[in-house]
C-alpha cells in the first residue's frame, strides 16, 4: 500500500518561510530604486509577512521550525551581515512578538 504524503510541498514551503523572513528583517538595499521602494512599502510589511507565514504553517512548516530560525538569525555567525543592517532590531523584535 503506498503512503499518502499529507504535505507533498513541505520543502519548498520551508525554503520559502525562510527567505520570507530574511527578506523582512533585511530590509531595503542601502541605495533601492523608487521600484523596490514602492514594492517593500507595499508587500514587506508585519501584516503581509505574517499571512505568508500562515500560508505556509497550513502546508506543513512548524512554528518550532520558524521560532528556531528566527533565534538562528538572531545567535549564528552566517546572518551577522543582517544583523548589522540599519532598522534590524525592530523587525527583528515585531516578527518575533508575533509569534509569541
Amino acid at each position: 500500500m503506498l503512503a499518502h504524503n499529507i504535505f507533498p510541498l513541505r520543502e519548498w514551503h520551508l525554503e520559502h518561510m525562510q527567505k520570507t523572513v530574511i527578506k523582512f528583517v533585511t530590509g531595503l538595499s542601502d541605495n533601492p530604486s523608487r521600484w523596490e521602494k514602492r514594492q517593500n512599502k507595499k508587500y514587506n510589511n508585519i501584516f503581509c509577512v505574517q499571512r505568508r507565514l500562515n500560508h505556509d504553517l497550513k502546508h506543513g512548516v512548524t512554528t518550532e521550525e520558524i521560532q528556531s530560525f528566527i533565534q538562528k538569525i538572531g545567535s549564528d555567525s552566517s546572518f551577522k551581515d543582517i544583523r548589522n543592517k540599519e532598522g534590524f532590531k525592530e523587525r527583528f523584535l515585531e516578527i518575533e512578538t508575533f509569534l509569541t
